[in-house]
């Protein structure tokens, strides 16, 4: 399948079962993640959404196979604009800076600078248009880096409590969650 493909069959609108149905045709046609990862800054905002959608299915499905990928990926961070696009990439971020996950992962991740993300994390909590799901999964990323950047700790904690002040039900699940384990 060719990038111009792939968009064409994420041009309309597509259920779990579809994504689940492409991650698997991606994974099987060694689909490039690089081009993936480039769909999902498409200029539609709905194909680059469904882009992010399947980002995220098919590199965590097998993340220790596109540990080549992992620098690009992380490169492109600051860049994500679409709110869609960034609920998948805070998700994704959330998984591979887990303690659980692999220690491939986890050793490629020392090699890049996270830097950027962590800033970019914590302007996405910060920004009042940022979508709930989206705050969660940069919380709890954010949390995961806090051991890398230890200033994160104390900032994190700041803002959890502030967003929790008029924070919807899982504003204020979520942050009980990370400032009970701060």
């Amino acid at each position: 399948m060719t990038q111009a493909e792939l968009i064409g069959q994420i041009a309309n609108t597509i259920g779990k079962l579809k994504v689940l149905e492409l991650s698997r045709i991606l994974k099987e046609q060694q689909f490039a993640l690089r081009d993936l990862i480039d769909i999902t800054f498409h200029t539609n905002k709905a194909v680059a959404f469904r882009a992010a959608w399947l980002l995220e299915n098919v590199f965590l499905k097998d993340a220790e196979s596109y540990l080549p990928d992992l620098y690009y990926m992380i490169s492109r961070f600051k860049e994500v604009k679409h709110q869609g696009c960034m609920r998948h990439y805070a998700k994704i971020t959330m998984h591979i800076t887990d303690a659980k996950a692999l220690s491939s992962i986890q050793l490629k991740l020392k090699e890049i600078n996270l830097e950027p993300v962590v800033e970019q994390l914590f302007d996405w909590m910060i920004n009042p248009g940022t979508k709930v799901a989206v705050k969660i999964f940069a919380g709890y990323a954010l949390f995961n880096l806090k051991d890398t950047f230890p200033w994160v700790k104390e900032e994190l904690g700041n803002q959890m409590q502030f967003l929790m002040r008029n924070g919807s039900a899982a504003i204020q699940s979520g942050g009980k969650k990370i400032l009970k384990e701060l």
